[in-house]
């Protein structure tokens, strides 16, 4: 490369500009001064393979040909960042032994590997407040308290082949509490998943917000409370995943009950809108941790946990089996794997219904004879468990199951349990991931104590989450659809794209015991001989069974089809590839005033 400069330059400033140009274009410089014929000066490119770089534009002083390497200036911040990254006080690191968990950065380690995690963002938050490095001349700024990444790493990582956003709590950090700086970055991670379109995983061990510095983070605009309004922006957009740690106590709290899924760890989380001294201190109530918001408390009674894992590494299993069902955004569809045959025959299905209608049985033995061999993935098994939810794969396609559950209470819905399927469908729906309804129940459950409950309540929810479900769905009467118990089933009125029967199907406003009650109570007690009185019972009953069995239902068109229960997995692998496409409109309004 031939170049040209002002005659006025001196030999001194030619080889500069000469060993500046051919470091910056990678070849061979020729530098003319003035008018001259001749190059005054020609200078090389650092050789690629030594590194050696040019003492014009490396801003060292190294003579011609030595190597350069980290300054004094880049090894200090090294051992910042190791200051860092070693947490909180030592004492605090020592304790989470004793508490069965892991440091934050191990965690990561756990679930990113070695070289999973893609960048960490604000690792030098609050770095003046506390960092020896960080003092002015006259001692001022820092304080004896560590506070490094201000307790809150966030950052990118690769998951199981998927990228997420992600947050977790270092609880040697002021027990983990959120401050200022921390909260800023929370929120610059949500704000950026809406962005990416991207997951993210909110792996939480707090104690809340700290109190002794809430000044500038608690009621400001961009403060604390952002977090809850982003996470409603968040909803439905991205799959939000939350895993518990640790006591999750009030603003801290609100995270996970705003997570699409939450895991929780069996002796060492706990969640709730106050701690047990709190709670002592308003009401004068008694109470350990454990038991104020313990795992068990929200697996069975509040529904605020979806699942309950036994240690740090089963909650990493837990949330690597959702994920796979779970597309990275809305716009996406859920990712398909290779299909398998069920782990148990579908030949064996009608041998698992009852003929009685009355008599109890286990769902999943049916649902393990129609999906893929180890795809059967409940979630809540323990909140509402006469209705199931979970997801599972047909030939290889994720579909999220709403079935009820003769096994428990009969398979009657009650308000936890439609409260549960109200909500499962309402995710199922904003992800994109098919619906099967397996539909075995007498109807919502009736008496005082679920009217107290809220059944109508808790019942509309689950109804008007079938009905405003858009993805494809598919409705099979495995045996008894009772009253409006085929309405939250997403039975024929509800949009299914097929409902279809076993032979062992019925559909009826009511049971055949309720019914004859019902109607012919009266003439029943007209009858004295009690042989005479049974024998009418069951030709009544026998007759009312004929009007509601499958067969009449296909007769009149009610249903699409009666399928073998031994081709039922076919039958349903078909009609879900057909309709993976089907688009349903909607009214356009703002939204439903329901959920």
């Amino acid at each position: 490369m031939k170049l040209r400069i002002a005659a006025e330059a001196s030999p001194e400033e030619a080889s500069a500009i000469a060993a500046a140009v051919a470091d910056h274009v990678g070849e061979t410089v020729d530098v003319y001064v003035g008018d001259a014929d001749e190059p005054a000066t020609t200078q090389d490119p650092p050789s690629a393979s030594s590194g050696e770089k040019s003492a014009a534009t490396s801003g060292g002083t190294a003579a011609d040909g030595d190597e350069l390497g980290p300054t004094e200036r880049e090894q200090r911040l090294r051992e910042q960042i190791a200051d860092i990254e070693a947490g909180g006080p030592e004492k605090y690191r020592e304790r989470l032994a004793d508490q069965g968990k892991l440091f934050v950065r191990d965690r990561l380690d756990l679930w990113f590997g070695e070289d999973g995690l893609h960048f960490e963002d604000g690792k030098f938050a609050a770095f003046d407040e506390w960092h020896e490095d960080a003092k002015t001349q006259d001692g001022e700024g820092p304080t004896e308290d560590r506070m490094p990444a201000d307790g809150l790493l966030t950052g990118a990582a690769a998951f199981e082949g998927r990228d997420v956003h992600f947050m977790a709590n270092d609880f040697t950090v002021k027990a983990g509490s959120m401050a200022a700086r921390g909260v800023e970055k929370f929120l610059r991670m949500q704000q950026r998943a809406m962005k990416t379109g991207q997951p993210l995983l909110y792996l939480m061990d707090s104690s809340g917000g700290r109190i002794d510095q809430q000044t500038g983070f608690f009621a400001n605009r961009e403060g604390i409370g952002k977090y809850y309004y982003n996470h409603s922006l968040l909803s439905g957009l991205v799959p939000q995943i939350c895993v518990l740690y640790g006591p999750c106590i009030a603003g801290a709290a609100y995270t996970p009950v705003f997570a699409d899924f939450t895991v929780m760890v069996r002796g060492m989380s706990a969640l709730a809108i106050a701690s047990p001294r709190m709670v002592e201190m308003v009401t004068g109530e008694q109470i350990e941790l454990a038991d104020l918001g313990g795992p068990d408390v929200h697996a069975k009674h509040s529904g605020s946990a979806d699942l309950v894992a036994d240690d740090e590494e089963h909650a990493r299993e837990l949330v690597a089996q959702l994920l796979s069902y779970l597309p990275d955004s809305a716009d996406d569809d859920p990712p398909r794997t290779e299909g398998c045959s069920p782990a148990r025959s579908p030949e064996g299905i009608d041998g698992v219904v009852p003929q009685e209608p009355n008599r109890g049985y286990d769902m999943t033995d049916v649902i393990e004879r129609v999906v893929d061999a180890g795809s059967w993935f409940e979630l809540q098994p323990e909140y509402g468990a006469e209705i199931l939810t979970g997801f599972a794969r047909i030939d290889g396609r994720p579909v999220g199951i709403v079935a009820n559950q003769p096994a428990q209470r009969a398979g009657a819905i009650f308000p936890d349990a439609a409260e549960k399927a109200a909500q499962f469908i309402w995710k199922c729906d904003a992800y994109n991931i098919p619906l099967l309804y397996l539909a075995d129940t007498p109807g919502f459950m009736a008496g005082s104590g679920v009217e107290k409950e809220a059944i109508l309540e808790q019942g509309k929810r689950m109804i008007y989450a079938t009905s405003s479900a858009t993805v494809p769905k598919q409705c099979v009467v495995v045996r008894k659809a009772y009253g409006a118990g085929i309405y939250a089933m997403s039975g024929p009125a509800y949009d299914p794209e097929s409902t279809i029967a076993l032979p062992s199907g019925e559909i009826a406003i009511m049971g055949p015991e309720a019914a004859i009650n019902a109607v012919y109570a009266n003439k029943l007690d007209d009858i004295e001989d009690e042989q005479e009185r049974k024998q009418r019972e069951q030709q009544l009953r026998e007759e009312y069974r004929e009007d509601i069995d499958a067969r009449r239902m296909a007769s009149e068109v009610v249903i699409d089809e009666i399928v073998p229960p031994s081709e039922l997995r076919e039958e349903l692998r078909a009609r879900f590839a057909f309709y993976e496409d089907v688009q349903k409109d909607r009214p356009d309004k703002k939204h439903g005033t329901v959920l």
